[in-house]
């Protein structure tokens, strides 16, 4: 039997285009990302709420956000990465995409060895020829070059498989990540488009569906075991944060008509998330 939740908004300001929540065990907050907004956002939990306590503005798209150990912050801007020091100065790090390119950096993650990931979009949803790319103190390695909309990334709990989205197609693909193997589709979703996500200790998957306002668990071989209810159609991502990293928190889009659309919502799923790995660093 399929198991229900409803999650309940939280009270920090709505986002136009909210994205990619991470939690910071050592400094118990909460990053994530507005990325029509041009901001990364920082909070707080204060129970099943959310309390916003700072962010950093950006020229253009703020497409994801990834954090070191030190608490310096690694930022995917519209086509390079960015450093924020905890001293609040900007770095530039490394250019992903061409100067002139109509795609933008989209979702990143930190993979289990510290390395960060991110991937691009084309605005128009028909190129296929957009990349997911690891950052790493070898370089720069292009995982797939044959994308449409890059979205979520996620491992399992050993670090063995690692999952990534195509949103367009609505495919999950996986893959052995250590060495990199070759890709092969897990599942598909075809009510709705999947687009953030995050793994549990269970190695099951939660991911956000744009279009059908809820996020849904699905195991690897995306057999469904839970949905959560989101009052705001358009879903974009999941964390699990907390200090017990038992509470999904889960981003969303603004849309005219839907009140709490844009908005952080939370819900206690009966699930513990995995510890995100902090980003290796410069």
């Amino acid at each position: 039997m399929t198991r229900r939740f409803t999650a309940v908004p939280t009270g920090v300001q709505a986002c136009a285009l909210g994205e990619g929540p991470v939690w910071d065990p050592a400094r118990e907050r909460l990053l994530w990302v507005d990325i029509d907004g041009h901001a990364v956002h920082q909070g707080v939990l204060d129970g099943e709420d959310v309390v916003a306590t700072g962010r950093w503005d950006f020229a253009a798209e703020a497409g994801a956000v990834a954090v070191a150990a030190d608490g310096s912050l690694l930022v995917a801007e519209r086509a390079a990465l960015t450093v924020i020091g905890r001293d609040g100065s900007r770095t530039p790090m490394a250019r992903i995409l061409e100067e002139g390119s109509p795609s933008r950096l989209n979702d990143g993650a930190v993979d289990p060895d510290g390395r960060f990931l991110v991937g691009s979009l084309d605005p128009a949803g028909k190129s296929g020829t957009e990349v997911l790319v690891r950052l790493g103190r070898d370089g720069l390695t292009v995982i797939d070059d044959d994308l449409i909309l890059s979205n979520g990334l996620a491992w399992s709990p050993d670090g063995s498989e690692f999952y990534s989205i195509d949103t367009v197609p609505g495919i999950v693909w996986v893959r052995d990540y250590e060495p990199l193997g070759e890709r092969r589709e897990a599942f598909r979703i075809t009510d709705g488009h999947p687009d953030g996500m995050c793994a549990d200790t269970d190695g099951n998957l939660w991911i956000a569906i744009w279009g059908g306002g809820r996020v849904e668990c699905r195991t690897p071989d995306g057999r469904l075991l839970a949905t959560v209810a989101v009052d705001a159609p358009n879903t974009t991502s999941a964390a699990f944060a907390g200090p017990d990293l038992d509470l999904l928190v889960i981003t969303t889009a603004h849309l005219d008509g839907h009140r709490d659309s844009g908005r952080l919502f939370t819900a206690r799923v009966g699930a513990t998330g995995l510890l995100t790995p902090y980003w290796e660093g410069a």
